[in-house]
């Protein structure tokens, strides 16, 4: 199971857009990948097509590519640096039912992560 999810803000800490910092887009868990904004962008070739909408328009795209989710770290909410992920387990009850919730646990501050 991934501790990064969709909306969190991560840091880059390797490769060549390491430091930078953005929200992810989207997380690929069968490929072990993430999707985050404004980092790892690439050059697409998008050829000019014709669609039930209406024609396409045809050029060169920059969009973000996939990067390993071992190079993204999540940033704490208190130091706005990388931290690990930890878990909290408490008991909430709701509706008469008492049920363990799992809580997001920033190791570094011990803050929790939304």
């Amino acid at each position: 199971m991934a501790k990064i999810k969709k909306g969190d803000l991560v840091v880059v800490i390797a490769g060549r857009d390491k430091g930078q910092q953005g929200r992810v887009l989207e997380v690929r868990p069968k490929e072990d990948r993430v999707v985050v904004e404004g980092v790892a962008r690439a050059t697409k070739h998008v050829k000019a097509g014709r669609s039930r909408q209406g024609a396409t328009q045809g050029g060169i795209e920059t969009i973000e590519a996939p990067i390993h989710i071992s190079n993204v770290m999540l940033v704490d909410p208190k130091t706005k640096k990388g931290t690990r992920v930890g878990y909290r387990i408490e008991q909430v009850e709701r509706d008469g039912r008492t049920r363990e919730v799992r809580i997001r646990v920033a190791k570094r501050s011990g803050k929790d992560v939304k």
